[in-house]
Order: C-alpha cells, then sequence, then structure tokens
C-alpha cells in the first residue's frame, strides 16, 4: 500500500461523521456535522440533498485537518449510509429532483391501505425481510410517483434516478462507477426481494418504478467510483469509493459482531438492537431480517429491531418539555431517584416498531402523580429504552437458536451510565460500552481497507479495542419482572386506545 490512511463515512439521519485511519486500524482525525431536518407539512420530515453532501465535505475536512494530511494521502474510501431516506436526481445534469424523503416521514400512510389488497400482501414481510411501513422508501417512491410532476417525468423519460445517501454523495461529491448500491442498501430500500436477491417486479410494478431508475446491486466491497475531496491548501485529490453498507450494519461490523449470537446496539434517533446469525438467512417474525454484508462472494445475514424513536424522544425531552438543557445532564438527573415511582414512558412519538410494527399507536406518560418530578420522567424514559431491548432479545431467542451472552453499545444515550445500568439490569446480561463510539465510520473505513488491500480478509480486518467500561446486572430478577410487565401492561393500553 502506497498510501497510508483510510476514509469512512458515517452519513446519518442526525449529522455526517468522517474518520481517517491508518493501515492498523488506528484513528488519526474525525470529524462531524450536524444535519438539519425540514417540515414542509405535519408529519413531513425532509432533507435538502445539497446540504447533506455539504455537511459530509465539511466534516472530511475536519478529519484532514485533525489527521494532519493531504487528500491524495487516502488509499481509498468507504460509505456507511442512513437508510430508508431516499434521494432522486435526473441523469442527465445529475441534480436532485427534490429534498431526500426521510424514513422519519409520516405521508405515505395512506398507501399502507392500497398494501393489502394486493394479491401477494402477505408475501411482503417475508421477501422483503420486514414489514412495510411509511418509513420505507419505495413507499416514499410511490408516493412522488402519484404526486410530483418532476419525479414523474423524469421516470417517463428514463432518467430518474433512485438512491440511498451514499449513492447520491458520489453523484454530488465526485464521479460514480455507475448507478450501483451494495446489497445491504439494496433491501434497505424495501423494492429488493431479499429471499431470492433481485429486485421484485410485481411490487415495482405497483410504485410505478422501472428497473433502469434502480441501482445495480453489488457486494459490499466494490469499486464505486471517486469522491473529489478538497485539502484545506485548495488542492484536490479523487479518492477511490471502495465499499458501501448501511449504517447499522456497519455499527455490526465496527462493534466486531461477526459470530452467531455476537449483538450491539446503537442508539441513536432510534435504538436498533442487531444480532448477528451468519452464513444462513433467518426467517423471524416480528423482527427484521437482513443482510449484513457480503465479503469475497459470501453473504452474512443478522437479525435487526429498531425500537421507537428513543433518540428523538430525548430531543423532546430537551427542546420541547426542557425537561433538560442538553443530553449531558440526563444521567445527574435519572440518578436522584432510586425508580420511577410507578410511572411509564411509552415514548411512541412515531409509532412502536418492533416486535410491534405499530404505527398509529402514540406516546404517553402513564401513572403520574403530584409526588413525580422530572427526575422520575428522566428515569421512566431511560427504563422504556431497556424494557424494548428485553421485548425484543426475548424475541429472538424464542423463535431461534440463537443466544446473546452479552450487548455492546453505542450512540447518544449510551454515553448515560445510568440509561447503561437499567439496560443492564432489565435485560439480565452485561452491557459493553466501549471507549471509541465511532464505530459506524470507522467500520466503513476498515471495509475500505479490505477494498485497498490493506488486508487479506475480513478475519484479518483489526477488531474493536478491549478497553470498554463494562455493566453487570445488578437488580434481581423478581425486582425487574413487575416493572417489566407493567411497562408492556401500559404499551398494550396505548395500542387499544388508538385501535
Amino acid at each position: 500500500m502506497t498510501k497510508p490512511f483510510l476514509l469512512g463515512i458515517d452519513q446519518g439521519t442526525s449529522g455526517s461523521k468522517a474518520v481517517i485511519i491508518d493501515d492498523a486500524g488506528q484513528v488519526r482525525g474525525f470529524g462531524a456535522r450536524p444535519l438539519a431536518r425540514l417540515h414542509p407539512h405535519p408529519d413531513w420530515v425532509e432533507q435538502e440533498p445539497q446540504v447533506v453532501a455539504a455537511g459530509v465535505q465539511a466534516a472530511i475536512a475536519d478529519a484532514l485537518a485533525q489527521a494532519g494530511c493531504h487528500p491524495a494521502d487516502i488509499a481509498a474510501c468507504g460509505i456507511a449510509s442512513q437508510r430508508n431516506t431516499e434521494f432522486v436526481w435526473d441523469s442527465r445534469n445529475g441534480r436532485a429532483l427534490g429534498n431526500a424523503i426521510t424514513w422519519q416521514d409520516l405521508r405515505s400512510l395512506p398507501l399502507l391501505a392500497e398494501i393489502q389488497n394486493l394479491p401477494w400482501a402477505g408475501e411482503l414481510r417475508h421477501r422483503l425481510g420486514y414489514a412495510p411501513g411509511p418509513y420505507m422508501s419505495a413507499l416514499h417512491l410511490a408516493w412522488r410517483l402519484r404526486q410530483d410532476t418532476a419525479v414523474i417525468e423524469a421516470a417517463q423519460s428514463g432518467h430518474l434516478r433512485v438512491g440511498l445517501s451514499a449513492t447520491w454523495l458520489i453523484q454530488a461529491m465526485g464521479q460514480p462507477a455507475g448507478h450501483l448500491m451494495d446489497r445491504s442498501l439494496a433491501q434497505a430500500t424495501g423494492l429488493y426481494d431479499f429471499r431470492r436477491h433481485v429486485y421484485w417486479d410485481e411490487w415495482l410494478d405497483w410504485i410505478g418504478v422501472s428497473h433502469r431508475s434502480l441501482p445495480q446491486v453489488t457486494p459490499t466491497v466494490h469499486e464505486y467510483g471517486a469522491l473529489t475531496l478538497h485539502g484545506a491548501d485548495g488542492r484536490s485529490a479523487a479518492v477511490p469509493v471502495l465499499a458501501m453498507i448501511g449504517d447499522q450494519q456497519a455499527a455490526l461490523f465496527g462493534h466486531g459482531c461477526r459470530q452467531p449470537g455476537q449483538a450491539e446496539c446503537t442508539h441513536g434517533t432510534s435504538s436498533y438492537l442487531k444480532v448477528f446469525v451468519g452464513a444462513e438467512p433467518p426467517d423471524v417474525a416480528g423482527v427484521n431480517n437482513y443482510y449484513a454484508w457480503e465479503l469475497h462472494g459470501r453473504q452474512h445475514y443478522y437479525l435487526e429491531a429498531p425500537t421507537t424513536v428513543n433518540g428523538a424522544a430525548l430531543r423532546w425531552l430537551r427542546d420541547n418539555l426542557q425537561l433538560i438543557h442538553n443530553y449531558n445532564e440526563l444521567d445527574a438527573l435519572a440518578g436522584q431517584v432510586a425508580s420511577s415511582d410507578g410511572l411509564f414512558f411509552i415514548p411512541a412519538f412515531t409509532g412502536l416498531n418492533a416486535p410491534f410494527d405499530d404505527a398509529q399507536t402514540r406516546g404517553t406518560l402513564l401513572g403520574l402523580t403530584l409526588g413525580h418530578q422530572k427526575a422520575h420522567i428522566a428515569r421512566a424514559f431511560l427504563e422504556s429504552i431497556g424494557c424494548q431491548m428485553r421485548l425484543i432479545l426475548a424475541e429472538i431467542e424464542q423463535n431461534t437458536a440463537v443466544h446473546v451472552p452479552e450487548l455492546r453499545i453505542g450512540g447518544g444515550v449510551s454515553a448515560s451510565n445510568v440509561a447503561c445500568q437499567i439496560q443492564a439490569d432489565l435485560t439480565g446480561i452485561p452491557v459493553l460500552r466501549p471507549t471509541f463510539t465511532e464505530t459506524t465510520a470507522w467500520a466503513a473505513a476498515l471495509l475500505a481497507g479490505l477494498g485497498a488491500g490493506v488486508w487479506a480478509d475480513e478475519t484479518a480486518v483489526p477488531l474493536p479495542a478491549a478497553d470498554h467500561t463494562r455493566f453487570e446486572p445488578q437488580l434481581a430478577e423478581t425486582a425487574v419482572r413487575p416493572l417489566y410487565h407493567r411497562w408492556q401492561q401500559a404499551a398494550a393500553l396505548m395500542r387499544e386506545w388508538y385501535v
């Protein structure tokens, strides 16, 4: 290898991050930029494509500056992409045809009723790997092809191109090698038959999109094109993009979960609990069944369960309720009380995800008394996360032969010691929090290194450092079970309320 550095990009819902690592996997530079969301109408959530690209450029510039290197020193780049936020552009000029519709957007809810009448509606979960919902890029695209004149015209002329943020970034910031996307992201669009490894023709016909608008499906490590990166001295360099992967898959890889039963939970806008299952595709109802990655001709799979929008709920506690002024206060506030004292938080701001698949239910606080204070609300919120994680793990272990002995965690709320201890107590297994938390971007860089020949295969790719904080369960099951069951009752009550 003639160039010593690798670049990893984590383009997520809330922001964009970049890491630069050396050929030993050590981080040399890091940059991050937040990403605003637009709300042009109630229940609509969008992102401006050029702003997404600009944020990535800025994060990379910060990482380059910290690493003290020039773009020409970067051997390869990997991109971990947010999923179910689709970008559309015109192939003639590469310009976006509108804002990206994010996975939090609910405008496609009315289309769910139409889906139920399709002759193969009962096959959707099995063939896609997960249940249809308003979050799906497929339904966003169906809405556009019914409502958006620019998208309709581009589709009719054959110039519509559809992708997720990874494909858009190469289009906006460099030169694509073609209209390409890795298998994990193809599945994430909701257009791809997970079982047959092809785009699903009948489904595409109902949506109204043709194959020529969609990316060619590729392995995780592949030649995707190049990004043009700019140095502080004004000089630029084209850096090859040699890996592409979904952000949740990247987090799983970056945490070193590459053996069956190894599990990780990323606490971002939502909390995503993931369990690696190996080379056989799973089929578990109530939990999403996904490609993990495809390396050296071998496909690997994992189970994934998104909880409710815990990160967005935390932002609501800060900005709307003003319970805290910054996220660092959460730990101290929730730690002021030993329990939530009969208060139950159902953070179903956009519905209840796995294993409920219920987009209609909304959030609530149950059991309020005059004695409850801010600390009880904060703790009830953290307990709701632990209860959801316990429910998901129980679903997986009851329906597979996979046993999860411990759980690695990362993302926003994992910075709270109280949150981590509550998760260990409620799940009944140790929770491990690594010192370095930017595992998603790090994994993208590692995968780019595979493409550049830095490592011969995935067995030679560095694992995360062993330094972590370990939280052992401290509460007896007899103390945990009543809290867990009461939270389940509260969730069931809210689901009945919105029937």
